[in-house]
C-alpha cells in the first residue's frame, strides 16, 4: 500500500509536459501545475501572449500570467525526503553498467534508486536494501538519458533567451548610436549656421568699419594737404617780410613783396574736419543687434501668441492686447459660444498648429496656480474638463509643486518652483510637446505622442486667486 501510495503521491507531482517530478511549480488560472520552465517555453512555442491553450483544458489567456504554487512545492520536497529516508551516506561512485558485485559476485543489473548505488539480484533480497526502490540498470540509464534531454532543452531554451537578450542589446546599442549621431550632425548643423552667422555678421561690421575710417582718413589727409599748403604759403610770406624789414633791400624787390603780401587774395577760413572719433553707429548694442537679426535664421523662434477671448472661462479677464489672462473679480457675461470653457478656467490661443515645430514663453512671474500646455481642436471644453492625454489635453500645472498631467494622474516634475517664465516647444511632426524652465532652459519634461489633429495653445491662471495672471511673453 505504502508503494502504491507513493506512486499515486509522484504521478499527482508530475509535470505534464516534461513528464517528470515538478520544478519550481506554477499555477495558471485554470488550476492547473507546470514546472515553470516547461510552461515557459511551451507558451513561447504555442502562441506567444496571444490565444495561448492551456496544454491539459485548452483554456485560452491573453496575457501571459501564472503565480508560484508554494502547496505543491512543499509536497515535492516531502516526497524527495521520504524517497531519501535510510539512504546510505557513504560516498557515491560512478555508476557502471556492467561489473560485478563485490560481495555477492553476481552480475550488478539492478539500481538502489534510494542509496544511488548498482546492486545484484542477491543484495536486491538483502536486509539492507530490501525495503528500497529498486530498478533495472538499464530504466534507470533510459530515465537519466530522458532527464538529459529534459535539461538540454532547457539548457537551449535558456540559450535562446539570451541571444534574445544580446539581440535586443545590440540593436538598442546601435540604435542609440545612430540617435547620437543624428543628433550630433543637427546640433553641429544648427551650431554651425548660428557661428557662421556671426561670423559673417562680425566680418560685414568689421569691414564698415574699416570703410568708415577709410573715408575719414580721406577726408582729413585733404584737409591736411590743403593746410599744409597754407601754412608754407603764410611762412614764405613772413620770411620775405622779416628780410625786408630787419635788412637792406632795393625799392624794386619791396614793391613786389608788398603787392605779393598786401595785395594777394586772403587766405582760406581754416577748419578742422567735423569727424566724431567715437564712431557712433558702431558703439550701440551688439549682441542686442545681432540677436534680432539672428531670429530670422533660427528654424524655430518664440512666438508672439495672443489669446482668443472667444475661447475664455466667463470668470477670466483677457488684456494687454489680448496677451494676459487673470481671474476677473465679477463674472461677465459673455456669449455661450461652442468653443468657450464653461468650467475650466481656461482661454485658447488664436494660433492653431498642424505641424512644424514652434515655441513660445508665458510669464508666470509670482503666480502660485497655473496650467499650460496645448490641447486638440475637438477637445471637451464644457463641463468638467480631463487634462489626460487620451482626452486630448497635454499639459504642466503648478499646485503647490509642479506636476505633469499623465494618463493615470499627475507625475511630480519638481518639488519648488520660483522661475519667473515657462517654455513650451511643440515638434508637432515627431510627436513631442517639451516643457522649459524658459530662464536656464532646463527641460523639466517631455511628452512623447503622436497628434491626429490640429492642436492650440491653452492657459489657465487656476481659480480663487485674483490678482494674479498669466502673460504670453513677445520679443519682437
Amino acid at each position: 500500500m505504502a508503494t502504491a501510495s507513493g506512486d499515486d503521491l509522484r504521478k499527482e507531482l508530475t509535470c505534464a509536459i516534461c513528464l517528470d517530478i515538478f520544478k519550481d511549480p506554477v499555477i495558471l488560472k485554470c488550476g492547473h501545475n507546470f514546472c515553470r520552465f516547461c510552461i515557459c517555453m511551451h507558451w513561447d512555442e504555442n502562441g506567444g501572449d496571444y490565444n495561448y491553450q492551456c496544454p491539459q483544458c485548452r483554456s485560452v489567456f491573453n496575457k501571459r500570467t501564472f503565480t508560484k504554487n508554494y502547496l505543491v512545492q512543499n509536497l515535492v520536497a516531502k516526497m524527495d525526503d521520504l524517497e531519501c529516508l535510510g539512504s546510505s551516506q557513504a560516498p557515491q561512485k560512478p555508476l557502471k553498467a556492467e561489473g560485478i558485485c563485490e560481495k555477492h559476485g553476481e552480475e550488478l543489473k539492478l539500481y538502489c534508486q534510494t542509496d544511488k548505488w548498482p546492486i545484484c539480484v542477491v543484495c536486491r533480497e538483502s536486509r539492507s536494501h530490501r525495503h528500497h526502490m529498486v530498478a533495472p540498470v538499464s530504466e534507470v540509464i533510459n530515465d537519466m538519458k530522458m532527464e538529459l534531454k529534459v535539461r538540454l532543452m532547457e539548457l537551449n531554451w535558456q540559450k535562446s533567451q539570451c541571444i534574445k537578450v544580446l539581440s535586443a542589446d545590440e540593436r538598442t546599442k546601435n540604435e542609440i548610436k545612430m540617435k547620437k549621431e543624428h543628433l550630433k550632425e543637427k546640433i553641429e548643423s544648427d551650431v554651425c549656421v548660428l557661428v557662421q552667422f556671426l561670423l559673417d555678421e562680425r566680418d560685414s561690421i568689421l569691414e564698415s568699419l574699416d570703410a568708415d575710417e577709410v573715408a575719414a582718413m580721406a577726408v582729413i589727409e585733404d584737409n591736411l594737404k590743403l593746410v599744409e599748403t597754407e601754412a608754407a604759403a603764410v611762412t614764405k610770406n613772413i620770411a620775405d617780410i622779416h628780410n625786408h624789414i630787419s635788412g637792406k633791400t632795393s625799392l624794386e624787390s619791396l614793391a613786389e613783396t608788398f603787392n605779393e603780401v598786401v595785395h594777394s587774395k586772403p587766405f582760406t577760413d581754416l577748419e578742422p574736419v567735423n569727424c566724431p572719433t567715437e564712431m557712433m553707429y558702431f558703439s550701440g548694442p551688439f549682441q542686442l543687434i545681432m540677436w534680432k537679426k539672428m531670429m530670422h535664421v533660427l528654424h524655430t523662434m518664440p512666438q508672439n501668441l495672443t489669446l482668443d477671448p472667444d475661447t475664455a472661462h466667463p470668470s477670466l479677464a483677457i488684456s494687454d492686447f489680448d496677451t494676459k489672462v487673470e481671474e476677473a473679480l465679477v463674472r461677465n457675461q459673455e456669449p455661450e459660444l461652442r468653443g468657450r470653457f464653461t468650467r475650466f478656467c481656461g482661454v485658447l490661443a488664436t494660433a492653431q498648429y498642424c505641424g512644424g515645430q514652434h515655441y513660445w514663453e508665458v510669464d508666470v512671474r509670482d503666480k502660485g496656480v497655473w496650467y499650460l500646455g496645448v490641447t486638440t481642436e475637438g477637445s471637451n471644453r464644457k463641463g468638467f474638463v480631463t487634462l489626460t492625454p487620451s482626452a486630448g489635453y497635454w499639459s504642466l500645472c503648478l499646485q503647490d509643486r509642479l506636476y505633469a498631467n499623465g494618463e493615470d494622474g499627475r507625475i511630480l516634475v519638481a518639488d519648488y518652483w520660483n522661475s519667473p517664465r515657462v517654455g513650451v516647444y511643440l515638434d508637432y511632426d515627431n510627436g513631442h510637446l517639451s516643457f522649459y524652465d524658459a530662464v536656464t532652459m532646463k527641460r523639466l519634461y517631455l511628452f512623447d505622442t503622436c497628434f491626429a489633429e490640429p492642436v492650440y495653445p491653452f492657459f489657465s491662471p487656476g481659480k480663487n486667486d485674483p490678482g494674479s495672471r498669466l502673460q504670453i511673453c513677445h520679443y519682437y
